[in-house]
C-alpha cells in the first residue's frame, strides 16, 4: 500500500516539476520578447533568457530523478538511489552556477562594475567547492554490487 502512495506522490511531483520547467522555459520566451520590442539591448534579454532557462534545466533534471529514481523502480536502498541520482543532479546544479558565475562577469564587465566582479567569482567557486564535494561523496560512497 505505501508502495502505491509513494509511487503515485513521486509521479505527482515529477508531472509538477515538469510543468513548472516548461512554464519557465514558456514564460522566458515571452519575456524576452517583451522585453525586446519594449527596447532592451538584445544581449540583456539574451541573459535574461539563459538565467531563467538554467532554472528550467535544474527543475527538469530534479523532475527525472524524482520520475526514475522513485516512480518506476521497487529499489528502496538509499545509498545505491543516491549514488545513481545525485552525480546528474550536482552536476547539472554545478554547470548552472558556472553559467551565472560567467554571465554575471560578462554583464558587469560590459557595465563597467568591476567593483562586483566578487559575487560572480563566489558564484563559480561554490561550484567547484560542490563538484569537489561530490568527487568525495563517490569515492567513500560503497559502489554497487
Amino acid at each position: 500500500m505505501s508502495g502505491r502512495i509513494q509511487k503515485l506522490f513521486a509521479k505527482a511531483l515529477s508531472c509538477l516539476f515538469f510543468l513548472l520547467a516548461a512554464m519557465v522555459g514558456i514564460t522566458s520566451i515571452t519575456s524576452a520578447v517583451s522585453s525586446y520590442m519594449d527596447g532592451e539591448a538584445l544581449t540583456q534579454v539574451l541573459i535574461q533568457v539563459i538565467n531563467s532557462n538554467i532554472i528550467a534545466i535544474a527543475v527538469f533534471e530534479l523532475a527525472m530523478v524524482i520520475n526514475k529514481e522513485y516512480g518506476n523502480e521497487d529499489e528502496h536502498d538509499v545509498i545505491v538511489m543516491l549514488r545513481r541520482t545525485l552525480p546528474r543532479f550536482i552536476s547539472t546544479v554545478c554547470v548552472a552556477l558556472s553559467l551565472e558565475g560567467l554571465i554575471m562577469v560578462i554583464k558587469y564587465s560590459q557595465m563597467d562594475m568591476a567593483g562586483n566582479l566578487y559575487y560572480p567569482v563566489a558564484i563559480v567557486i561554490s561550484a567547484a567547492l560542490l563538484l569537489c564535494a561530490l568527487g568525495v561523496f563517490l569515492r567513500f560512497v560503497p559502489r554497487e554490487t
